[in-house]
């Protein structure tokens, strides 16, 4: 089952690139769940939580608008994006989710463990990599959930908005979904371990193993796509 607050930080991610002035209509459920990379149920949910924060408004039969005089995140995420770059963003994520893997270690439930565990099976059975990315937002916002601290969450929110606003639609391997021996499959596992016996030193070396993973394939794919261009 996805995590709705996945879906919402991918929402407000894709929201963050496209024009978003006042009574602009977004495109239909349908078209949008696809271009976020989630369920239409899950979009649906986001889409509520927009509503009630007056970001949007719904007209039966016409469709969703942005709506008047509110931006969509309390940061720019689009300008903050387009000032930074992906090695930016893997150093943030170098710096702060090692940290946020600990503090899980240390108060994460017998609950989120298994939401980890589901999250992580989900990942392997993805169908595309959109799918799996989907999978792979969701499980990081886990790990920061498991925290149990909103201020936490709330940062991991806003580095998780803009790293997908300065990642997305990056090219993959030349292939449909990831393979069965994709680094991040085993890693996750090591992460969800630690976690599940408490252990956070155990727990911030597995994250960080797998964020240095995660660093090395997004460069390699990168210079691949770079000297693919015609010269």
């Amino acid at each position: 089952m996805e995590d709705h607050h996945a879906a919402l930080v991918q929402l407000r991610a894709y929201l963050s690139q496209v024009d978003n002035a006042p009574n602009t209509r977004l495109p239909a459920e349908r078209e949008l769940a696809k271009a976020v990379g989630t369920s239409r149920g899950e979009l649906r949910k986001a889409l509520a939580v927009l509503e009630a924060e007056g970001l949007i408004w719904r007209h039966v039969g016409k469709g969703t608008f942005v709506a008047l005089g509110k931006p969509f995140e309390t940061y720019n995420l689009a300008e903050i994006a387009q000032r930074s770059n992906p090695r930016e963003v893997m150093r943030a994520r170098l710096t702060f989710e090692p940290a946020i893997a600990a503090e899980a270690a240390m108060n994460a439930s017998p609950m989120d463990v298994n939401g980890l565990q589901s999250c992580a099976v989900d990942s392997r059975n993805a169908r595309t990599w959109r799918e799996y990315e989907s999978c792979d937002n969701r499980f990081h916002k886990l790990v920061a959930d498991s925290t149990h601290n909103q201020i936490t969450s709330a940062v991991f929110d806003v580095l998780a908005g803009i790293r997908r606003a300065v990642v997305w639609g990056r090219l993959r391997e030349d292939r449909d979904c990831p393979p069965p021996d994709h680094h991040s499959f085993y890693e996750h596992d090591q992460i969800i371990a630690a976690i599940a016996d408490r252990d956070p030193v155990a727990a911030s070396a597995a994250m960080l193993t797998h964020l240095n993973s995660v660093e090395r394939n997004l460069f390699a794919i990168k210079q691949t796509a770079a000297s693919n261009k015609p010269a």
